[in-house]
């Protein structure tokens, strides 16, 4: 597989913000007789992650603009091209001593998401997309799953937590849907949600409420293996409303029509 200049520069970011996170996520669990202890190291680990990725990417490409979710927005020289990035997605995972969270690098480009990066460095599994080239999870190409039947589909959500106000929204898609599903998940990690459809492993994936860096690269992971990324809202737009609906080509109809009622 030959990739662009640009997705090796964020391959190598990915992993060497891994490295550092695997080995601080092997402390965690000594951590967690304190709550407060626990959360300050996590939150260290998550900063000291994002400047690993903002080092390695702004050295190879010193012109471009950068958003991440510790460090904000920044313009670069290049008004065209920027860097989107999560350091950590799944910190409440990471906390807990849960093996489930990832690093999010995307690259956007007039406004559109042209190239994803997201790596499971628990459990080593490199999700990565081009336009145009295709998905791959490590040395494997991704396609979204042929399921057509939604009683046998299993579907992905985030549920929210404490103090957020789309609780009633939520409850509401999950009573419309879980009746007619074999399921849905709740992982705790809305890149991997994305990569887990590309890969077939979901069916779907909805979720309101995200931020620009949760799912910059998932979409363009999704797109290529070949599932259907919408707005919840088909007049919205789907980074600046941080609303998504996801699924294969055969469910999405019928997906998007439960979720949008």
């Amino acid at each position: 597989m030959q990739f662009s200049a640009n997705l090796n520069v964020m391959i190598k970011a990915a992993r060497a913000a891994g490295r550092s996170l695997v080995k601080d996520f092997r402390e965690v669990e000594n951590l967690q007789v304190s709550t407060k202890g626990a959360g300050d190291f996590v939150s260290k680990a998550d900063i000291a992650a994002e400047e690993i990725i903002k080092e390695e990417l702004m050295e190879a490409r010193p012109n471009y603009g950068w958003i991440g979710e510790e460090g904000g927005a920044q313009e670069g020289k290049d008004p065209t091209r920027r860097w989107i990035v999560d350091p950590l997605d799944g910190t409440t995972n990471y906390l807990h001593g849960l093996p489930h969270w990832a690093i999010s690098i995307a690259l956007e480009h007039k406004g559109e998401v042209v190239a994803g990066v997201i790596f499971d460095a628990a459990k080593d599994e490199m999700f990565i997309a081009e336009k145009g080239a295709g998905a791959w999870m490590n040395q494997t190409r991704l396609r979204a799953s042929g399921r057509s039947r939604m009683i046998e589909s299993i579907f992905a959500t985030g549920l929210p937590f404490g103090g957020r106000s789309d609780l009633p929204a939520t409850l509401q898609d999950l009573a419309r849907l879980l009746p007619a599903t074999a399921g849905v998940r709740r992982f705790g990690s809305a890149a991997l949600d994305l990569a887990y459809v590309a890969a077939g492993r979901y069916d779907g994936y909805w979720e309101r409420r995200l931020n620009s860096w949760d799912i910059a690269a998932g979409l363009v992971i999704a797109k290529e293996a070949g599932a259907f990324v919408q707005p919840i809202d088909p007049a919205g737009n789907i980074l600046e409303d941080g609303e998504l609906i996801v699924a294969n080509e055969q469910i999405f109809e019928k997906f998007a029509k439960v979720i949008r009622d």
